[in-house]
C-alpha cells in the first residue's frame, strides 16, 4: 500500500469525502432537531446558513451602511498578519544565532524553552494592562503565543544542518556572518514558512480570544457579540469564513514555498 498512489479523480474524491460526511451529518442532525422543535436555534438548517451568509456578505449595516463582515475580516487579517510577521522576524533573528553559536545557545535556549511553556492566554490580562485595549495588545498576544515555538523550531533546524557544510564554508574563508547569510538562512527560510503554517491555528486562536475580550471590530468580536442572541446562523457563517481564510492563507504559504524553494518537493 505504501507504493500505491491514487489517480487524480480518486484523490479529489478522497479529499472531498470527509467534508461531505461532515455536511451530511450536520444536515441530518439539524433536520432531527428542527423536526422536534421548528424554533430550535442550536443547529440551523443549511439553507438558513446559506441565506444568512449571503446577507452578511452583501448587505450593509443599517446604521453605517458598511458591510460588517468585510470590515471585520480586514481588521482581523491586519492583526494576524502583523503578529505573525513580527514573530517570524524574531524567530529568524533569534533562532539562527541560537542554533549556530554555542554561546548564544547556552545563554538563550533555556530561556526560550521556559517562555514556550507559559500559557499565552494567561498573560492576556497583563497585556491589556501594559499595552491597553487597543491594537497593540492583540498583536503582542499573537507574537507571544507563537514566537517561542518558531524560535525553537528554527534553532533546531539550524542545528540539524550538516556540520560538514559549515566546515567547508570555514575552509573557504567564510566568517560567521557569511555562513549565516549564505549557508544557514537559505536552508532555514523554507523551514520558517513550514513552521508558520503549523502555527497559524494557534495564531488564530490567540487573535479570536483577544478580540472576544476587548475589541470593537474583528471576526472574534462579532462572534462573541451575537452569541448573546443565540444567532447560530451568524456564528456558523463566521466560523466557516474563518476556516476558509485559514485554508487560503495556508495554501498561499504552501504555494510560496513551492515557487521559492522548488527543491523541497511537494510537502504537505
Amino acid at each position: 500500500m505504501i507504493n500505491r498512489r491514487p489517480a487524480r479523480p480518486v484523490a479529489i474524491l478522497l479529499a472531498a469525502l470527509p467534508f461531505v460526511a461532515v455536511l451530511v451529518a450536520y444536515a441530518i442532525a439539524s433536520d432531527i432537531r428542527l423536526a422536534a422543535n421548528p424554533a430550535d436555534k442550536l443547529l440551523p438548517a443549511p439553507a438558513t446558513i446559506g441565506t444568512t451568509a449571503l446577507r452578511l456578505f452583501t448587505e450593509g449595516d443599517r446604521r453605517s451602511g458598511e458591510i460588517l463582515l468585510w470590515s471585520d475580516t480586514w481588521a482581523s487579517l491586519r492583526r494576524l498578519g502583523l503578529g505573525v510577521a513580527i514573530a517570524a522576524v524574531l524567530a529568524l533573528a533569534t533562532g539562527v544565532p541560537i542554533g549556530m553559536l554555542p554561546y548564544a545557545r547556552r545563554a538563550f535556549s533555556g530561556f526560550v524553552a521556559v517562555l514556550s511553556m507559559v500559557p499565552p492566554l494567561a498573560l492576556l490580562p497583563i497585556l491589556f494592562i501594559v499595552f491597553g485595549l487597543g491594537e497593540t495588545s492583540k498583536v503582542v498576544l499573537i507574537v507571544v503565543g507563537i514566537a517561542p515555538f518558531l524560535i525553537r523550531d528554527i534553532a533546531q533546524r539550524t542545528l540539524d544542518i550538516p556540520h560538514e557544510e559549515i566546515v567547508k564554508a570555514q575552509t573557504l574563508g567564510a566568517s560567521s556572518a557569511v555562513i549565516a547569510l549564505r549557508v544557514v538562512i537559505p536552508q532555514i527560510l523554507p523551514r520558517l514558512i513550514a513552521a508558520i503554517r503549523l502555527s497559524l491555528g494557534a495564531a488564530w486562536l490567540f487573535l479570536i480570544a483577544a478580540e472576544a475580550v476587548a475589541a470593537d471590530s474583528g471576526l472574534g468580536y462579532r462572534i462573541f457579540l451575537v452569541r448573546r442572541y443565540l444567532a447560530m446562523d451568524v456564528i456558523l457563517t463566521y466560523v466557516i469564513w474563518i476556516t476558509l481564510l485559514a485554508f487560503l492563507i495556508d495554501g498561499a504559504l504552501r504555494a510560496l514555498s513551492r515557487r521559492a524553494f522548488p527543491w523541497l518537493g511537494a510537502g504537505l
